[in-house]
């Protein structure tokens, strides 16, 4: 089989880093993204920011600055717990429509030097280097892992040059050692692992570093005294295979010794569309109405937003709540015609809510569009105005 040459970038700290470009003056500090939305929480008007010492709530990080990281603080571990560790760390709100908008700015970037791009993620992709080194063979060039990372080194400008934001690559014969090399060498690292560099550079790393085995599994592999890549690697496949079943036993041991066919897939339609809120605090249906309705009303017209530039439509509406006690519903709502319209899917959704019980506090509020095709052959529909819609 001919080598295939695989990229996988991951921008560093994407969202903190996003922020920094906006507050330059905390370059070096620890900070932290999370906890309520730049819209609610607004800009510092006095040149104080405010930190993680004090907080109260339920927030929880998004990001944080390598200096952060440092102080032992990382994504998805609440603020409370995160303030005990770093008091002084910055708390920033986050701004996602920034980061969507510098998501779409790096990977133009990238496509325009290495079209072959596989979008994982808001801050991450993979990239087929496969043909371009193969061209560059053509044209003469002595050794193919020169210019892979040649090829690496200007899509690092590139983004750079487009964003003012750094990225990590590690590049690989394929994606799952890929994603692995990519987290070795950050930030705005470039990392290229051969077959042969498998036992010294992806084995002495912990089970959890190998991209699908989460934390019950690393849990459950540690109870069996398993705790490197190359532990699981000398493991006996039957063995696994009795612990773990046929399939994903049988994928770890492939995974440990490096093995991986996936392809890089250029391009995937989307099934549905959808945007969600989780609050910082718990909202009441009927003494929070108000913020409701209009939190309610602005997930609407998001999603309809990203239909249409995403260039699709939908005859699915659904509403996702989450309630206090964690408990989620969801209901949905097929309307005759495809839609990409917010007064459409802000009415659909209305009439899912009217399925689901208000008696509880809510934590998480989402609308999604699904059934989603091409306009065009079919309809759009069309809707009344905003104003015209009922409350939450």
């Amino acid at each position: 089989m001919s080598v295939r040459y695989i990229a996988h970038l991951d921008m560093d700290a994407f969202y903190a880093s996003v922020e920094l470009l906006r507050y330059p003056q905390l370059r070096g500090q620890a900070i932290v993204v999370g906890g309520r939305r730049r819209a609610a929480q607004g800009e510092p008007n006095d040149g104080r920011f405010e930190t993680l010492r004090g907080y109260t709530g339920r927030g929880v990080i998004t990001t944080s600055t390598y200096e952060a990281r440092a102080l032992g603080v990382h994504s998805g571990m609440g603020l409370m717990k995160a303030a005990k560790l770093a008091p002084d760390a910055i708390l920033l709100p986050a701004d996602f429509d920034a980061y969507r908008r510098y998501s779409r700015m790096f990977k133009d970037a990238v496509r325009a030097i290495a079209p072959q791009v596989e979008d994982r993620g808001i801050d991450e992709i993979y990239i087929d280097l496969t043909e371009l080194v193969a061209a560059s063979a053509a044209e003469g060039a002595p050794d193919p892992w020169a210019r892979v990372r040649a090829l690496a080194t200007d899509i690092q400008r590139s983004v750079r040059e487009a964003t003012g934001l750094s990225c990590s690559i590690g590049i690989t014969p394929n994606k799952l050692l890929s994603k692995i090399a990519s987290d070795l060498e950050k930030p705005g690292g470039i990392t290229v692992l051969r077959e042969p560099d498998i036992k010294s550079r992806v084995w002495p790393l912990a089970v959890r570093k190998v991209n699908g085995i989460g934390p019950k599994a690393n849990t459950k592999l540690e109870t069996l005294g398993i705790r490197t890549v190359g532990e699981l690697a000398h493991a006996d496949p039957v063995w696994l295979i009795e612990h773990f079943g046929n399939t994903y036993g049988a994928w770890m041991h492939a995974a440990a010794h490096g093995r991986d066919e996936r392809p890089v897939v250029t391009y995937s339609e989307p099934k549905s569309i959808s945007r969600e809120t989780t609050f910082e605090d718990d909202l009441h249906p009927v003494r929070d109405k108000a913020q409701l309705t209009e939190i309610f009303t602005a997930l609407c017209v998001k999603v309809a937003g990203d239909l249409q530039r995403k260039g699709y439509a939908g005859k699915t509406i659904g509403l996702k709540i989450r309630y206090d006690n964690f408990k989620t519903v969801t209901r949905d709502l097929t309307i005759d015609t495809p839609t990409q319209d917010a007064a459409v899917i802000r009415r659909a959704a209305g009439e899912c809510l009217k399925r689901v019980p208000l008696d509880r506090r809510i934590r998480l509020l989402g609308v999604r569009v699904g059934a989603l095709v091409k306009p065009g052959a079919e309809a759009v529909g069309l809707g009344a105005a905003m104003g015209a819609l009922p409350l939450f």
